[in-house]
């Protein structure tokens, strides 16, 4: 395998607390007590949706759902500035690419905030490719953008493996034909991710060494 897909959130990027701070912002708006972290992994799932009906302990409208989606990004946005790079990056990144292998992002988080965060972090070169949320409200899968950032690249879904830090990168991977390593520095529990069916490494590096 010489091409990675990266995720973002919780992988390459730090922002657990962040994520948690501004589930909380939800929580409040629904009267629902705060969470913290480990109660965030034990319920973390895809579709979004249905992952804070479960957590709210109510069913969800349209209109709820739009304004969890604005209360949410509101909050995490005003602590994206005590975010930062995880352990290991960009030292992982740089060494991936001086062996002539290649990668490429792949994001959730909105394209036109993701690409200039890339860039503030002098990582853009790094990556083949930098792919983002592009329209409507997040939280569903990240199957059909997988498909479509590797038709993109002109690769084999075999020639890549995808590292990110929830099962639902594992599903996609396996659904364009990918291979698939999670880590467990995101939002999702060691035992979930196990549950998976795939190599589950508690670093970017442990990941990364994995695949030499």
């Amino acid at each position: 395998m010489n091409h990675i897909v990266w995720d973002w959130n919780g992988t390459i990027f730090s922002d657990n607390h962040a994520v948690v701070s501004a589930v909380n912002e939800v929580c409040t708006a629904f009267d629902r007590e705060h969470i913290d972290l480990d109660e965030w992994r034990s319920v973390f799932s895809r579709p979004l949706l249905q992952c804070y009906e479960r957590l709210l302990r109510r069913s969800l409208s349209d209109e709820d759902w739009a304004r969890i989606d604005v209360l949410y990004h509101e909050a995490y946005r005003d602590l994206l500035h005590t975010c930062g790079l995880a352990n290991g990056v960009p030292d992982v990144l740089q060494e991936w690419t001086t062996v002539g292998r290649s990668q490429s992002l792949l994001s959730m988080w909105f394209h036109d905030e993701l690409v200039p965060l890339v860039a503030k972090y002098e990582l853009t070169a790094l990556f083949k490719q930098v792919d983002g949320l592009r329209a409507g409200i997040g939280g569903g899968s990240k199957a059909a953008h997988l498909e479509r950032h590797l038709a993109e690249l002109g690769l084999a879904p075999q020639e890549a493996v995808v590292i990110g830090d929830v099962v639902d990168d594992a599903e996609a991977a396996a659904h364009a034909g990918a291979n698939c390593v999670l880590v467990t520095t995101g939002v999702m529990s060691r035992s979930a991710l196990e549950a998976a069916g795939v190599p589950v490494a508690d670093s970017i590096q442990e990941a990364v060494s994995w695949l030499s």
